[in-house]
């Protein structure tokens, strides 16, 4: 490939980016607050723009900084060397995610299933997405290898990343993920989108036992890391 034809190439993929960026600040906002009945709801667009924030300054790292990240994270489930287990436990993730989402503005909003949250608690919510964006940006920025698929990257050459944030939980990752579907619902003022919530932290938990088993017997040095940081998911419980 000439200089030349590398260079429209890389034009062609910022100019993706761009687009693909103002597509996801605009749409985003848009499906909350159409599903929330009306425009001037605080709540729903604090949690639309704190959500724009946390998915654009991933893509925008992605593509900039890890490229390598940015592919492996687009694989389908059932891609390359993915456990088996992990293709249907994934689907179910992602099915969990839609519909909490979808939930949340019809409930808090729209219908008013829940009953109305008291401030303090709605402050707390939105509290809660402060640690949870810092995880789940630290975790990207940090660990090349966090594919969305439970495999051993051998491709990649995977090996163990144990400082920063993953010197505090072994899946810090979950854990902002966890912050974010306990504090939007608070936030917002959703008790059907927390009973969601629990269902997918089942599902996660099931996922890291799952996941640890994979690491701990075919990528070198993670028991050694499970000694030396003791809780999984949530410190000084589990």
């Amino acid at each position: 490939m000439t200089t030349e034809t590398q260079g429209e190439t890389k034009k062609a993929s910022v100019s993706q980016l761009i687009i693909g960026c103002v597509i996801t600040a605009l749409i985003f906002p848009a499906i909350i607050m159409l599903l929330s009945g009306h425009w001037r709801w605080l709540e729903g667009w604090i949690f639309s723009l704190w959500f724009d924030a946390m998915v654009l300054t991933n893509m925008i790292y992605l593509f900039f900084k890890d490229p390598a990240l940015l592919a492996e994270r687009r694989k389908a489930p059932g891609s390359d060397n993915e456990k088996g287990w992990d293709k249907y436990l994934l689907t179910g993730l992602y099915l969990i995610a839609v519909v909490w989402l979808i939930l949340l503005p019809l409930d808090a909003s729209r219908f008013g299933w829940s009953p109305a949250f008291p401030l303090w608690i709605k402050i707390v919510g939105g509290l809660l997405l402060i640690p949870s964006i810092y995880l789940i940006e630290r975790t990207t920025m940090e660990n090349t290898y966090l594919s969305t698929l439970v495999r051993i990257q051998d491709d990649r050459k995977q090996h163990v990343i144990s400082t920063g944030v993953y010197g505090f939980v072994r899946h810090p990752l979950y854990l902002g993920c966890l912050l974010m579907m306990i504090g939007a619902p608070l936030l917002l003022g959703s008790l059907y989108a927390l009973i969601i919530t629990l269902i997918g932290l089942v599902m996660i938990m099931f996922r890291i036992v799952g996941e640890e088993r994979m690491l701990a017997n075919e990528l070198e040095g993670y028991e050694e890391y499970r000694k030396k940081v003791h809780y999984r998911l949530i410190p000084l419980v589990w």
